[in-house]
C-alpha cells in the first residue's frame, strides 16, 4: 500500500461527506483561478497579444492535467526518495487508487486530494507566463510547461507538502504555496526573461494595458477563487483552522490593496485601477504561506508590509533591465519571499502549528528555516528554468521573429484576433438595414455604392 493511503476500517478515520463535499469545492474554486489568471494576464497585455496571453494561461489545463494523472502525484506525493521526490507505481496513471481508500491521517478519498493538488500544479506554470508576453511561441512554451513541472513543480511540492520531503521536516511552514507556488513562479520566470531577452520597444514604447475592465474581472475571480485555493488546504474544517484562513485571507488581501493605492498615490500622484487589483494580487500572495500562522491582526501587516514592497519591486525592471512583462517577479516572486520570511516574524503558535515566531517570543528559528525554504526553492527554480529555456532556446526557438512580434503575435500563432473591428463604423455595418425604394437615403446609396 503506498503511503498516503488508509482503508476504511474502525481504527482508521472515516470518511466525511461534509468535508469531501468541501474540498471538491475548494478544487473547483482553484481550477476556476486558472482561467481567472487569463482575464487578468490577458487585460494588461497589448490588444495584439491578448489571445496568445490567454491561450498561454489555459493550455496549462490541459498539460498539466495529463501529466498529473501519468506520473505527477507520484512524484510529488508518492513515498519518499532522498527527501527530494516521491514515486509510488500505484499513483501511475492514479489506477492503484480504490475510492474507498483515504488520504494519510484525513476524511477524504485520495481521489479527491489528488486533483485539489491537481489544480495547484496546472495553476503555477500558468503565472510564469506574465513576464514572457508578446515574444514565445506557443509551441515551444507548451514544452516549457511540460519540462518545467516534471523538474521543478513536481519535486518541489515534495519538498514543501510530501511526507519525507526535506523542507517539510525541517519545519517550513507554507500554508499553500509561498514557496512551491508563487517563489517557484516568480523564480522560473526571472530565469527565462533572462534567457530569451526584452520585448523589442521594452523602455521606449508605451505598452500600457488594454483593457482594465478584464484586468478587475480577473483580479476580482482570482480573489474569489483564493478562498478556495487557502483554505482548502487545511483539507477540511473540522478543527476551525481553515476558518482562520479564510478570515486571514480576505483581511490581508484588502491590507495590501490599500497599501498598494498609498504607496501609489504618495509616490505617483493617482489611485489606479491596475493598482488595486496589483494590490490585491500580491495580498492574497503573501498571506497564501502565512495565513494559518498569523492572527487577523498579524494578517493586516503582513498585507500592508507586501502590498507595499511588492509596489516598489514592480519598477525594478526598469532600474535593472529584465523585462517582466506583467511583474511576475515584482508580485509573486516578492509577494511570495515576503509571506513566507513574515512566518518567522507574526506566527502566533496558536493557529496551524506551535511554531512561534519572533514578535510571539519565538526567536529567531522559525525566521531560520522560513528563509532556508525561500532561498532554496527561489535558488533551484531559477537555476533550472533558465537551463530549460536556453536548451529550448537552442533547439527549437523560445521567441517569434521580431516582424511577427510587431505586427501581432495572435494573428501569427493562433491565426485569430481578440477583437474585431470590422463592423465598426461605415462599410457594410452602415447598410444593414435598406432604406425605402426611392427614397432620398436610397438615392444616396446607390450614389456612393456607385
Amino acid at each position: 500500500m503506498p503511503p498516503g493511503i488508509t482503508t476504511l476500517a474502525a481504527d482508521t478515520p472515516t470518511l466525511s461527506a461534509a468535508n469531501t463535499g468541501f474540498m471538491l469545492i475548494c478544487s473547483a474554486l482553484v481550477m476556476l483561478m486558472t482561467p481567472a489568471l487569463a482575464f487578468f494576464y490577458g487585460g494588461m497585455v497589448r490588444v495584439k497579444s491578448t489571445l496568445n496571453m490567454l491561450m498561454m494561461s489555459f493550455i496549462s489545463l490541459g498539460i498539466v492535467t495529463v501529466l498529473w494523472v501519468l506520473y505527477g502525484f507520484s512524484l510529488a506525493f508518492g513515498a519518499d526518495i532522498g527527501s527530494v521526490f516521491g514515486w509510488s507505481p500505484d499513483y501511475l496513471g492514479l489506477s492503484g487508487i480504490g475510492v474507498t481508500q483515504l488520504w494519510d491521517g484525513y476524511t477524504i478519498p485520495v481521489y479527491v486530494f489528488a486533483v485539489f493538488q491537481l489544480m495547484f500544479a496546472v495553476l503555477t506554470p500558468a503565472l510564469i507566463s506574465g513576464a514572457l508576453a508578446d515574444r514565445v511561441k506557443f509551441t515551444s512554451w507548451a514544452l516549457f510547461i511540460t519540462l518545467w513541472v516534471t523538474v521543478v513543480y513536481f519535486p518541489v511540492a515534495h519538498w514543501v507538502w510530501g511526507a519525507g520531503g526535506w523542507l517539510y521536516e525541517m519545519g517550513v511552514i507554507d500554508f499553500a504555496g509561498g514557496t512551491a507556488v508563487h517563489i517557484n513562479a516568480g523564480a522560473a520566470a526571472l530565469g527565462v526573461i533572462l534567457v530569451i531577452g526584452k520585448r523589442v520597444g521594452f523602455k521606449k514604447d508605451p505598452m500600457r494595458p488594454h483593457s482594465l475592465p478584464l484586468v478587475m474581472l480577473g483580479a476580482g475571480l482570482l480573489w474569489f477563487g483564493w478562498f478556495g485555493f487557502n483554505a482548502g488546504s487545511w483539507l477540511g474544517n473540522d478543527d476551525g483552522v481553515g476558518a482562520v484562513m479564510f478570515v486571514n485571507t480576505q483581511v490581508a488581501t484588502a491590507a495590501a490593496m490599500l497599501a498598494w493605492l498609498g504607496y501609489e498615490k504618495l509616490r505617483h500622484g493617482s489611485f489606479t485601477t491596475l493598482g488595486a487589483a496589483s494590490g490585491a494580487v500580491a495580498g492574497l500572495v503573501a498571506i497564501t504561506p502565512s495565513g494559518g500562522a498569523v492572527s487577523p491582526l498579524g494578517a493586516i501587516a503582513v498585507g500592508a508590509i507586501a502590498g507595499v514592497l511588492c509596489a516598489m519591486a514592480v519598477g525594478l525592471k526598469y532600474r535593472f533591465g529584465y523585462d517582466d512583462s506583467l511583474d511576475v517577479v515584482g508580485v509573486h516572486l516578492v509577494g511570495g519571499i515576503a509571506g513566507s520570511l513574515l512566518v518567522g516574524l507574526f506566527a502566533t503558535g496558536g493557529v496551524q502549528s506551535d511554531a512561534k515566531g519572533l514578535f510571539y517570543g519565538g526567536g529567531l528559528e522559525q525566521l531560520g528555516k522560513q528563509a532556508v525554504g525561500v532561498f532554496a526553492v527561489l535558488a533551484y527554480s531559477l537555476v533550472v528554468s533558465a537551463v530549460l529555456a536556453f536548451l529550448l532556446d537552442r533547439t527549437v526557438g523560445m521567441r517569434v521573429p521580431e516582424d511577427d512580434e510587431i505586427s501581432g503575435i495572435d494573428q501569427v500563432q493562433h491565426a485569430e484576433t481578440a477583437y474585431d473591428f470590422s463592423g465598426a463604423g461605415g462599410g457594410a455595418a452602415a447598410r444593414t438595414t435598406s432604406p425605402a425604394p426611392g427614397s432620398t437615403a436610397a438615392a444616396k446609396t446607390k450614389k456612393v455604392d456607385a
